[in-house]
């Protein structure tokens, strides 16, 4: 008996699902606010939709494909694109290949469709790069981007983008617009205004050291949490910052974990 070959398209093996509308690949690539001239950096790039859109702006791209199959699929379809320099094709994870190291200066902006399981990962590898980018434009998940951008609850996510930049939702993706379709709608979720400008008067270091500490535990209170990471001193922190030892760390906005990570800081030198 011949055995069956598998049905299971190429865009799924690593957790991608492919683009196929060439309005949203545009959409993509006006959130990201790219101009002609600009350098964008491509993740995911897949059979090239997104990278047809971003080069149609006028852009020089540099795509990162992890997927053997897809990037001979790119290096066919822009031969003449890469010949020219326009487009630089760089096989293997953007998990490993990152921002810092294709661009360690000058300006550049980042426009992708990534596979939802790696979002928060390459977010903060984009937004923690030592070169940031201008302005960021991922799909991703609906409910990652209302959970980023919409609603009034935070969570490790929400503020590691708030933290650096004004998340916006833009529009909603639905799943007939991939190919193999997920199982939720999509949504293209825009970063812009990425800086460090937050970390003037505490470290990166500090403020993601009291986050983490204050969600470690999300049906504790937040004074329980800090308690338990930074000692007694933690709720002098939480009552000059202005925050009831009972909040949860939820409910607790972006400037005022930034002042109580200062207090906690201070307190700790």
């Amino acid at each position: 008996m011949k055995k069956r070959k598998s049905r299971k398209r190429t865009g799924a093996r690593l957790g991608q699902h492919l683009l196929t509308n060439p309005r949203v690949a545009e959409a993509v690539a006006d959130a990201a606010a790219v101009r002609a001239d600009d350098c964008v950096l491509e993740i995911g790039p897949g059979t090239g939709i997104l990278t047809e859109a971003l080069l149609r702006k006028g852009a020089r791209v540099t795509a990162v494909e992890k997927d053997p199959a897809m990037a001979a699929i790119l290096r066919a379809r822009f031969k003449t694109e890469i010949e020219n320099g326009i487009l630089k094709l760089a096989e293997g994870d953007a998990r490993t290949i990152t921002p810092d190291s294709l661009f360690p200066n000058g300006a550049y902006k980042v426009a992708a469709n990534i596979p939802y399981y790696i979002t928060g990962e390459l977010m903060r590898t984009c937004l923690t790069a030592k070169n940031q980018p201008g302005a960021l434009a991922f799909l991703v998940q609906k409910e990652v981007a209302e959970r980023i951008a919409r609603s009034k609850k935070e969570s490790i996510l929400s503020l590691s983008a708030k933290v650096y930049g004004t998340p916006k939702y833009v529009r909603t993706v639905p799943k007939g617009n991939f190919n193999p379709a997920p199982s939720v709608d999509s949504a293209i979720l825009a970063i812009t205004g990425i800086s460090r400008k937050n970390f003037a008067r505490v470290s990166e270091e500090n403020f993601f050291k009291s986050v983490k500490a204050g969600f470690a535990q999300k049906r504790k209170t937040l004074g329980g949490n800090l308690k338990k990471a930074f000692g007694e001193h933690a709720l002098d922190a939480l009552a000059e910052s202005g925050i009831s030892a009972k909040t949860r760390a939820e409910d607790v906005p972006l400037s005022q974990w930034l002042a109580l990570a200062e207090k906690l800081t201070n307190r700790d030198r």
